[in-house]
């Protein structure tokens, strides 16, 4: 297999992913500051903001061994990549909770919900090819 058209097959996995979790996040973003202001707006950016980051760095994990075709490596990679993902927006989220007084819950709860079905909505409608 040519890795080079596997390499842009994955950028441009990664990339329409990412596009995808942002454009989610800022459609309830902006429907957040029509209902119920700034607060919620930040809130909502804050929870989409979290998996984002922490979805393109278990892509970086990832991409690390991407030639590999070992199903145990490849599985390890997947739950390594998975693992710090969710310590990555745990953290992230931790911050929030400490340093936003006047975080809006719901609002933060639905930026995470809108970033990650989206992620694996973007994912369902790549190109099967891959």
């Amino acid at each position: 297999m040519n890795t080079t058209n596997n390499g842009l097959a994955t950028n441009n996995m990664i990339s329409n992913m990412m596009r995808w979790q942002m454009t989610a996040t800022a459609v309830a973003a902006v429907l957040a500051l029509l209902l119920s202001g700034l607060h919620a707006f930040f809130s909502v950016c804050a929870g989409g903001f979290s998996v984002i980051v922490g979805a393109y760095i278990a892509s970086m994990i990832l991409k690390r061994n991407e030639g590999n075709v070992d199903p145990s490596s490849v599985l390890i990679n997947l739950l390594k990549a998975e693992a710090v993902k969710i310590v990555v927006i745990a953290l992230l989220l931790f911050v929030v909770f400490k340093m936003y007084a006047q975080l809006v819950p719901f609002a933060l709860i639905a930026g995470l919900a809108a970033a990650a079905i989206f992620s694996g909505a973007a994912l369902a409608k790549t190109d099967k090819s891959i």
